[in-house]
């Protein structure tokens, strides 16, 4: 077994201090030694360190009777870089900016109609910003009023203007784009052009070139997986199937703690099981679900994860995407019941507890673990 050198213990305890100030806020030095178990040389040193390195800052004093150095509190400086995460669906698209906190600084959302008019809204949640909210011209290649013809977006632009505009000055680390259809794992390409108007294959490598930062492109179920794991109804849990239910029918796969792409991405595609001759995602689509009674649906949504089930044993079926998390704890108790008429093997059901957009959540999310692998090391 290798011993650690000087310099990657240093690493080490360095991420582990910061890592506590993102969870916990402001800690003292004191703080810090009860919490990682270091000596008081050593946390001291770490402080002087990522002071320097400019990572984090003293914000005054803990109310201790006690004054000194000791009751200094120091904070993570969330400013020092900053992600975005983009939900881009065929309606349209939101961003959102996150410092290194996790906070959200400012979003922008831009949908796309007969006109092309876009409406972007900037959501600074520091204390003491104003928000602001402008409506965009037209692209110039949006539709004529005369002609009425509807013409492709500029993607492109449209996603680089929306994200300058919530970024307001502030240079993005990474941006993380979540998007319907399957991503290749290694090339992070498309492998089947998504139906979104603009698309085009080198979206991503137009988009990095335009905005001059890194730009990852991931299916958008893959990221609701992500939040739904750290921040919803399979937090905890190491290994659960997501299954989407939205405007279109999807599903992701978590294994041992982690998402489960497959060689070519296609892993937790389950719309494409062929149940009674027709395709799964045809028999639970948005229409179809609007028009069948709950123990219906319940029954349909069974026969499709039933084969995930089978094949993975999972232990938890997330039943996620607007129509999953509105129909909540009733219909998943009456899923749970249909899985286990069909298969010996013990599912909980859940639906998604995720606030808010779970795909950007997800691409925050996805984005604050690499820039913090590049920004803190460790």
């Amino acid at each position: 077994m290798k011993t650690a050198t000087p310099a990657t213990a240093r690493a080490i305890n360095d991420r582990l201090a910061l890592d506590l100030l993102i969870q916990r806020g402001p800690l003292t030095a004191p703080q810090l030694r009860e919490l990682t178990g270091l000596s008081r040389p050593t946390v001291a040193d770490l402080v002087e360190r990522l002071s320097t390195a400019g990572l984090v800052e003293s914000v005054g004093e803990a109310e201790e009777t006690r004054r000194g150095p000791n009751a200094r509190l120091y904070q993570l400086i969330a400013e020092r870089a900053h992600v975005v995460g983009v939900d881009l669906r065929r309606t349209g698209f939101t961003a959102a900016v996150a410092d290194l906190t996790g906070a959200t600084v400012g979003t922008a959302t831009r949908r796309f109609d007969a006109t092309e008019t876009t409406e972007i809204t900037g959501i600074p949640k520091t204390p003491g910003a104003v928000e602001t909210t402008r409506t965009a011209a037209a692209p110039a290649n949006a539709a004529s009023a005369n002609d009425g013809a509807r013409r492709e977006p500029d993607l492109v632009a449209s996603l680089a203007e929306a994200i300058t505009q919530a970024a307001d000055g502030r240079r993005p680390h990474v941006v993380v784009i979540g998007a319907p259809g399957m991503v290749h794992p290694n090339s992070g390409q498309s492998t089947a052009a998504p139906d979104m108007p603009g698309w085009r294959p080198d979206l991503p490598g137009e988009l990095e070139r335009v905005l001059g930062v890194r730009v990852l492109l991931e299916n958008e179920v893959n990221l609701a997986a992500v939040a739904e794991h750290r921040l919803g109804a399979a937090a905890g849990r190491a290994d659960f199937v997501l299954l989407w239910l939205d405007e279109g029918v999807g599903g992701a796969v978590v294994l041992d703690g982690r998402l489960r792409r497959g060689a070519s991405g296609g892993a937790g595609e389950l719309g494409w099981l062929e149940v009674g001759g027709v395709e799964f995602c045809d028999t639970i689509a948005p229409e179809v679900r609007a028009a069948i009674a709950p123990e219906e649906l319940a029954e349909r949504i069974a026969k499709g994860a039933f084969a995930a089930v089978s094949v993975l044993d999972p232990g938890l079926l997330v039943l996620g995407g607007s129509a999953g998390r509105a129909a909540g704890e009733p219909l998943a108790a009456l899923v749970a019941a249909r899985l286990a008429t069909k298969s010996p093997i013990t599912t909980e059901v859940r639906a998604s507890t995720v606030e808010g957009d779970a795909v950007l959540h997800g691409a925050v999310l996805t984005g604050l673990d690499l820039t913090r692998d590049e920004v803190f090391g460790g």
